[in-house]
């Protein structure tokens, strides 16, 4: 029986860096993934037009006026699935929660070796490439949800709420785990994988992004709720 052949992931490596864009692209090549560049937001976006990625790594600093957090906000109201991972030079704690609050899945710090960026990169490929069960009437209800592992999709009340596929994979181990608090630890095992490079509060970000899309009122949140000094729990 013949094998099935997995096309190589596709990624754009967006970086006003010529040196750096060509030494991440060769070294990503290097590791059977196929790679396209870009030195700025208008560049990224007319390779948007006519070509799909699974993974965008977007450095922070870019020409032009349209810097990667703009960039990034951009990308997800156009495609909230996209996987990115955004690079920073800088180590201010600001950036790295602004990033992930405009829609990135992960950031790296410049500098970084290749070897970190290549787990960052693999491990997120994972979390958006694996399959959800096949199977007719493979929902879960709670309160006014309704989450479609057959679709990886979530709606409130009737109306679909976009999310990111790390946002996806939260609201599904909740929902999984109803009234069972969960602490920050296990959720970045869960979600980000044991071998995850980062810290925490990739978590908390990722909850405050995710309170935002599904609470009525974020400062009373009434279905994450947060267990002091543990992690959080969901009960609607």
């Amino acid at each position: 029986m013949a094998q099935e052949k997995h096309e190589p992931a596709r990624l754009l490596v967006v970086d006003d860096d010529l040196d750096i864009r060509d030494l991440l692209a060769g070294y990503l090549r290097r590791h059977n993934l196929s790679v396209d560049t870009a030195g700025d937001g208008q560049a990224m976006f007319r390779l948007l037009e006519n070509n799909a990625y699974d993974l965008i790594i977007l450095d922070i600093m870019l020409p032009g006026g349209m810097d990667g957090f703009e960039v990034c906000r951009q990308i997800r109201a156009q495609n909230p699935s996209a996987g990115i991972i955004m690079l920073t030079a800088r180590a201010q704690e600001i950036d790295k929660v602004t990033g992930l609050m405009t829609g990135a899945d992960d950031y790296v710090t410049k500098p970084f070796s290749p070897t970190e960026l290549i787990a960052r990169v693999d491990a997120l490929y994972r979390r958006l490439g694996v399959p959800e069960p096949q199977l007719p009437g493979d929902e879960i209800k709670s309160g006014p949800f309704l989450l479609s592992l057959r679709n990886r999709s979530l709606e409130k009340n009737g109306t679909k709420i976009k999310l990111t596929q790390v946002e996806y994979t939260i609201m599904k181990m909740f929902l999984e785990n109803q009234d069972r608090a969960l602490s920050r630890e296990e959720i970045l095992t869960q979600v980000w994988g044991r071998d995850y490079f980062g810290e925490l509060k990739i978590v908390d970000v990722n909850i405050r992004r995710l309170r935002i899309k599904i609470e009525d009122d974020t400062a009373n949140p009434a279905f994450i709720t947060t267990v002091w000094g543990y992690g959080y729990k969901w009960g609607s």
